[in-house]
């Protein structure tokens, strides 16, 4: 044990430096150094602040750091960085420093970057699905509606305070004669992403199938049409009509993730798959192409995520599927089908705060560690 004297010598006082320098000449353990200074991060009434460990541990082991608050001195400790300094005022700018004990407490480091806590923790990025409105049905051997474009992806950067507008895109309109082809969906809008609406069919006099998120089937008569176009990342083409021995047979619309069939001897083509998510919590399937008309047989059926069925003699035409972006279902000679609206769903970690104003009513649920809003309408979002 090391005793400090408390009496005169003969040379005179003792001096604490003089004992500092002898223990130091005896490999005694000293103060460690400062710790280096990283970056202060702000919370809801705390920061997180992150630092390095010192060049010099003073000769022994460090066992803890202690974060220092200013104003305020408010302190937390912990064995490595990051440390959570809590119990901070809202609305107050705090800088901090670090001290690093091992034998005994060093020098505090440099002050932090300054931060201001705040009970606001909006998101800064939100995942998103935006289906639009599926395509409208043709009739007289008319083909499929096309599926509305289906886009998804997650990191979209959101800014907090700005509203963001959100759009649903309706149901395209079924042709209503031999010359008017299926109108097509309407378009999805989140933001800065926006889903094609689907391409809506041709029809017996019109044949050729319309373009959109996914195109639209082609009509058949004498001749047969072609499908409609999908657009890139969004959907698929529209499949043919055919005519054959005088009969005609639909193409079915386009899904999202498959092409619309063909129409074939007594079968109306079959709308082409949607595709799944489970941005909602749980797995729906979006974005299903409309089956084709046909003259005798069987009607295409619709496909998987809200396509409607064709019509023929083994039944009626079926519209799209609401708020699921399905293409509607074409006909042989009667009323063909509209599509179905579009939906747009977001989701982010429940570790933020909820939206401070919404619009349009989207339905709200907090499940699975996610906050989830669902649009069926149009409305808006401000985070």
């Amino acid at each position: 044990m090391v005793q400090f004297p408390s009496q005169t010598s003969a040379n005179g006082l003792w001096t604490l430096k003089k004992v500092n320098r002898n223990l130091q000449g005896s490999n005694f353990p000293t103060f460690p150094g400062a710790p280096t200074i990283g970056t202060a991060t702000g919370g809801n009434a705390q920061a997180s602040v992150t630092f390095t460990a010192p060049a010099s541990t003073g000769g022994s082991s460090i066992t803890s750091y202690t974060v220092t608050s200013s104003p305020g001195g408010i302190t937390a400790s912990g064995a490595s960085s990051p440390i959570t300094v809590t119990g901070l005022t809202n609305g107050t700018a705090y800088t901090f420093t670090v001290q690093a004990t091992s034998f005994a407490t060093g020098p505090a480091s440099a002050a932090s970057n300054s931060v201001t806590p705040s009970a606001v923790n909006p998101p800064t990025a939100v995942e998103y699905l935006v289906v639009a409105g599926g395509g409208g049905g043709a009739n007289d051997v008319g083909g499929g509606g096309g599926a509305g474009g289906f886009r998804t992806a997650t990191g979209l950067s959101v800014t907090s305070g700005s509203a963001i507008t959100v759009t649903v895109g309706a149901g395209g309109a079924a042709g209503i004669a031999s010359s008017f082809k299926g109108s097509n969906g309407g378009n999805s809008v989140f933001g800065s992403i926006t889903s094609t609406g689907g391409g809506g069919a041709g029809s017996g006099g019109n044949r050729d199938g319309r373009s959109g998120g996914s195109g639209g089937g082609g009509g058949a008569s004498s001749s047969a049409g072609t499908g409609g176009t999908g657009t890139s990342g969004e959907g698929n083409n529209g499949g043919n009509g055919a005519s054959q021995d005088g009969d005609g047979y639909g193409g079915g619309g386009g899904g999202a993730s498959a092409t619309g069939s063909t129409g074939a001897t007594s079968q109306g083509g079959n709308g082409g798959a949607g595709t799944s998510s489970s941005i909602s919590g749980s797995s729906v399937t979006y974005a299903g192409g409309g089956g084709g008309g046909a003259a005798g047989g069987n009607g295409g059926t619709g496909g998987a995520g809200g396509g409607g069925r064709g019509g023929s003699t083994d039944g009626d035409p079926v519209d799209g599927t609401v708020n699921t972006g399905g293409g509607g279902g074409g006909n042989r000679g009667g009323p063909a089908k509209a599509g179905g609206s579009g939906i747009v769903i977001i989701r982010y970690a429940n570790t933020y705060d909820d939206a401070v104003s919404t619009t349009g009513s989207p339905t709200f649920t907090n499940t699975g560690g996610y906050k989830i809003y669902r649009w069926t309408g149009s409305g808006s979002i401000t985070f």
